[in-house]
């Protein structure tokens, strides 16, 4: 057969996605389970879900949440730090630890002959940590650093000052790292209130995948937990316990936020806008990807490549349990700011019916969204997180499967409606940091109203 190389080959169709067998059971201590066989490399890795992230600080105490996972590995009851890290160690075993906003998950990788020894190491992290008063301090005084050093950075200022902007008096409304304030007062016993809480085993789930086998996994998940504290009854999801979020306009549509002599603006815009689990998710997906998800997007065409006045700009639907942003995010140069504010807000406006999605734009979007999707489940680690998105948002078991054709499906109107129902310039937000000498007449002439100052 004779190979034309002058001609770039056709794109072939995309392929058909099957995600593996989840099996879900409960241990007998009230831990949920769920395994995947995911044959190949002699690796397994767990990831252990919990329904609690930095949405369920308490109100006057926020970084609590990732401050406890941040002492998770600073030893055990039974073992030091370094006992601990050399046990770790010693079955080459990688423990990684990470606080969202609706969940924190604790994860271990390790060879599946180490199955047993890897999995009581997750349960000993997780459920007998020291939480000694020296570690506390050290580690309280390390973040409360980081924060002091992210107000250099205009896009940690940017970020923190947006979420406060979208969410007053929300528990969307602050960071994971809480604030340098309310780490100062953080105590021991406020930590160890907030994991008995937190970590209750009641409201977990234990997620394995890779080179293991569902019976004698649930053994193994059995012994190594059967003896391990539940603390109380099963926890529920903070999206469950409290009122979503307002979509009000704030009072203020532009916020400044000075640096003197700067010559970039970073730019914060949007709006509250949509939950994972609304039933027009993939048409948000592709009008995401049309708008500012990716390179040849709208957006960035029009303020990289035409105008010049960025090296590049993203949009996103921060999709969670309750109603995420919808936010750009990117800096310009400063003399630039208001035109690039304008900018994104007409095209926020135009994409919902005056400068409809085209045919190009669809295939382009949808492309982007489905021919490297299976790529996402070809590891253990990539498995027991996609299952965790399935648990975090009560999905169907075959959401995965479901993707590609309901991606494919998508039409010019279900994105046309999707951006009229979700996307709305006339509530954005803009928050700028940049210099204001050179900003504030910018600023007033976009016509959104009063602009406030905020210092960091």
């Amino acid at each position: 057969m004779r190979v034309d190389r002058t001609r770039i080959p056709g794109l072939g169709k995309v392929p058909t996605v099957h995600f593996p067998r989840v099996r879900a059971t409960d241990l007998s201590s009230g831990l949920a389970l769920r395994t995947v066989e995911h044959p190949g490399l002699p690796v397994v890795q767990f990831l252990l879900f919990l329904p609690t992230g930095s949405s369920s600080d308490p109100a006057d105490r926020p970084g609590l949440a990732a401050l406890t996972a941040d002492l998770l590995d600073e030893g055990s009851e039974s073992k030091s730090v370094i006992e601990l890290h050399g046990a770790l160690d010693r079955i080459g075993a990688r423990l990684g630890i990470h606080v969202g906003v609706d969940a924190t998950t604790v994860s271990l990788t390790t060879l599946s002959r180490h199955t047993e020894d890897g999995l009581a190491l997750l349960a000993e992290v997780v459920a007998q940590p020291r939480f000694d008063q020296a570690d506390l301090e050290r580690v309280r005084e390390l973040r409360r650093s980081r924060i002091r050093q992210r107000r250099t950075v205009p896009g940690a200022v940017a970020d923190q000052v947006f979420v406060e902007t979208l969410y007053p008096g929300h528990p969307y409304g602050h960071l994971s790292i809480g604030t340098d304030e309310s780490l100062s007062q953080l105590t021991v016993d406020d930590v160890r209130q907030f994991h008995q809480t937190a970590y209750s085993l009641r409201s977990a789930t234990l997620i394995a995948a890779g080179a293991l086998t569902h019976d004698p996994f649930y053994e193994t998940a059995e012994r190594v937990f059967n003896d391990m504290p539940v603390w109380g009854s099963r926890m529920e999801q903070v999206a469950n316990e409290v009122s979503p979020p307002s979509a009000d306009v704030p009072a203020a549509r532009v916020v400044l936020v000075d640096r003197p002599g700067a010559v970039q603006s970073e730019l914060r815009i949007g709006h509250v806008a949509v939950a994972r689990r609304a039933p027009d998710y993939h048409a948000l997906l592709v009008l995401n990807m049309v708008l500012g998800g990716q390179f040849v997007s709208r957006l960035n065409r029009s303020l990289r490549e035409e105008k010049g006045y960025t090296y590049g700009v993203r949009t996103a639907f921060d999709f969670r349990r309750l109603p995420g942003p919808f936010s750009l995010q990117g800096s310009v140069q400063a003399d630039a700011t208001g035109e690039s504010i304008a900018e994104v807000l007409e095209q926020m406006e135009a994409i919902n019916g005056k400068r409809a999605v085209t045919t190009p734009e669809l295939d382009l979007a949808r492309a982007a969204l489905t021919r490297g999707f299976a790529r996402g489940f070809e590891t253990a680690g990539q498995v027991v997180r996609s299952v965790a998105h399935i648990v975090q948002h009560d999905l169907p078991e075959d959401d995965y499967d479901q993707f590609v054709p309901r991606v494919e499906g998508i039409g010019a109107s279900a994105v046309t409606e999707a951006a009229r129902t979700h996307l709305h310039a006339d509530r954005a937000v803009a928050v700028v940091v940049g210099p204001a000498d050179q900003l504030e007449t910018q600023l007033e002439t976009l016509g959104l109203g009063d602009m406030r100052r905020v210092e960091i």
